[in-house]
């Protein structure tokens, strides 16, 4: 397994940023599940499709959808196509979204959404390589 260690830990002053870019968006009420990798000095956040995207070491890792509808309430988990099986097989909460192909989703109205939810922050921090996309060049 490949390990992301070695990108972006530097200096207190990054901590300082992490945070301030962190604190943007404190409201949302699935926010427990990204504390721990809020720690990390790469984290960062944007909004996307109404939600709040998850970064660690420049991959697009989790986003967090709150927009009161199926198939937008829960967790979008980016991962290339090749690695869906095997996470599948690992996580059987996960689905592929009904929208977004390419990605996992988890309604967060499941009985294990929190257990799940934790297992996935657990792979990020372990740097699976199966979590995560490279987000695409903007031209």
């Amino acid at each position: 397994m490949r390990s992301w260690t070695a990108w972006g830990k530097s200096g207190d002053r990054n901590r300082l940023m992490v945070k301030r870019k962190a604190q943007r968006f404190p409201d949302h009420p699935q926010r427990w599940v990204i504390e721990p990798l809020m720690n990390e000095p790469s984290y960062s956040e944007r909004a996307m499709f109404g939600a709040r995207a998850c970064y660690l070491y420049n991959r697009l890792m989790l986003l967090l959808c709150s927009r009161g509808t199926e198939p937008w309430q829960g967790l979008l988990v980016p991962t290339e196509r090749e690695h869906q099986p095997s996470l599948l097989d690992e996580l059987p909460d996960l689905v592929v979204h009904p929208v977004i192909g390419k990605w996992l989703y988890m309604r967060d109205a499941l009985e294990e959404f929190d257990d799940t939810a934790l297992k996935l922050v657990d792979l990020i921090m372990r740097a699976d390589p199966r979590m995560g996309v490279l987000p695409k060049s903007k031209k």
